[in-house]
């Protein structure tokens, strides 16, 4: 499930994780090397029409417990999608995870194509003129979400 509907982040959660379970039983089946690969699941976060929004802990908390139900720990990295959510609220809900104690087995990263492209292309707007602010803007958020992978991201690092 993604941003899209109206359904609870409990919905969401319960669905992810029938997925992962799904995902793993045939990585199973297959005798895949879970060591071999990188997981890269959308975070457990409610409906963009659900009357119950989730707060960014909320998500964190959700998405944390879902993965470490139905994720072996022999996966070596999660890398989130933005799924469809703003740039800033896709490095928010990762730093969230990541700044959540207790044990993460796997490396808890990002894997946004559409969060990191989008302000470059924004400010890039297809002009040479504006091929350095793109870069900027390119640079910019990967520093964000390299932050948030670590937990350190920040507000203030939006004005940097």
């Amino acid at each position: 499930m993604s941003g899209a509907g109206s359904h609870t982040i409990e919905r969401c959660e319960e669905v992810t994780g029938t997925v992962l379970h799904a995902v793993f039983s045939a990585l199973f089946e297959q005798h895949v090397a879970l060591e071999a690969i990188l997981l890269s699941p959308v975070l457990v976060i409610a409906g963009e029409d659900c009357p119950r929004p989730a707060s960014v802990q909320d998500v964190a908390v959700a998405t944390l417990r879902c993965l470490r139900r139905h994720v072996p720990t022999a996966v070596p990295g999660v890398v989130f999608l933005s799924g469809g959510q703003s740039e800033r609220m896709a490095t928010t809900h990762l730093n969230g995870i990541n700044q959540l104690s207790g044990p993460k087995p796997w490396k808890v990263s990002f894997s946004y194509g559409r969060a990191l492209q989008d302000p470059a292309l924004k400010a890039w707007h297809e002009r040479g003129a504006n091929l350095k602010m793109g870069q900027q803007a390119l640079q910019h958020r990967a520093r964000c979400n390299g932050a948030a992978s670590l937990g350190t991201y920040t507000d203030e690092m939006e004005a940097a």
